[in-house]
């Protein structure tokens, strides 16, 4: 396939090879021929970067990763995709699929035995709907030795993400992003530059991985507790859902006067530093 992107090239190569799309596994591919290429571009791809890919489907955004990068390693689950890969993949010797699930591969190892002559590692990937917060907390929390994320998202999930911490539109994923990265929103993509066409739009986002976090958390499996506890339960007071989720109560009365917030506040309006705080306090 010449034209990965053609609507009629994908068709026909997906009847050759007798591949019907999945919607269990998300699968909509890019018919968009400027998005792919302004990803590897954003993601800083060049000949010292070797750059991790999750779920590739027909290879569109990893031909254009290995034109600029010095080693491109997909991981892709579906395995009835492999026929097209090979076939797609076959000018770009520098890039690799490896076949399995993301969330269960040993990511440290494999990324020490691809990427070891390589400078610098980046992530970069068009993720499946169906599981983008789950992938992107792995990658996060493993501190994998990684400086970027880069990945197309469903738009609204994008702009969460992004949110500043303590807005109207943050979630526990926000304080986890923004906790071990620096995110931002890069541009937009319609539901028409995919086949077969979403429900939603989409956006790209970056999120620049930090070594060490902004702040000061202490304990941090406890700080994934109090914040799962605190969002899982947003209508309820700070208070009452820190209670719920065995916390001390009165420790979180004690974190709250000593930061001059109300007792009626809501573990979503905290900032990071605030929830560090909170954190800190209750352990």
């Amino acid at each position: 396939m010449k034209k990965l992107t053609d609507i009629g090239e994908v068709k026909r190569a997906l009847e050759r090879h007798g591949i019907v799309l999945s919607k269990g596994l998300g699968q909509n591919f890019l018919i968009n021929p400027t998005v792919c290429p302004r990803m590897a571009e954003y993601c800083g791809a060049d000949d010292s970067t070797g750059v991790l890919e999750i779920g590739p489907g027909i290879g569109v955004l990893t031909v254009e990763l290995a034109k600029l990068a010095k080693r491109v390693v997909a991981i892709e689950l579906d395995e009835r995709l492999k026929p097209l890969l090979e076939e797609n993949l076959e000018p770009y010797p520098n890039a690799q699929v490896v076949w399995g699930d993301a969330m269960k591969l040993n990511l440290p190892a494999l990324i020490e035995e691809h990427f070891s002559d390589c400078r610098r590692v980046v992530v970069c990937a068009n993720l499946p709907y169906y599981i983008t917060s789950p992938i992107i907390m792995m990658l996060l929390e493993q501190r994998l030795p990684i400086e970027s994320i880069t990945v197309m998202v469903q738009k609204e999930a994008a702009e969460r993400m992004c949110a500043p911490v303590g807005s109207r539109e943050s979630g526990a994923v926000t304080v986890a992003v923004h906790y071990h990265s620096v995110p931002s929103v890069l541009f937009s993509v319609s539901a028409g530059s995919f086949l077969p066409a979403p429900k939603v739009d989409s956006a790209v986002m970056k999120l620049e991985v930090l070594q060490q976090p902004p702040v000061d958390a202490g304990d941090e499996k406890q700080f994934r507790r109090l914040i799962k506890a605190g969002f899982s339960q947003r209508r309820k007071t700070l208070l009452n859902a820190v209670s719920a989720g065995g916390f001390s109560k009165e420790a979180a009365a004690a974190a709250l006067d000593e930061m001059g917030l109300p007792r009626t506040a809501r573990l979503e309006q905290l900032t990071l530093e605030q929830l560090a705080h909170l954190n800190r306090c209750l352990s």
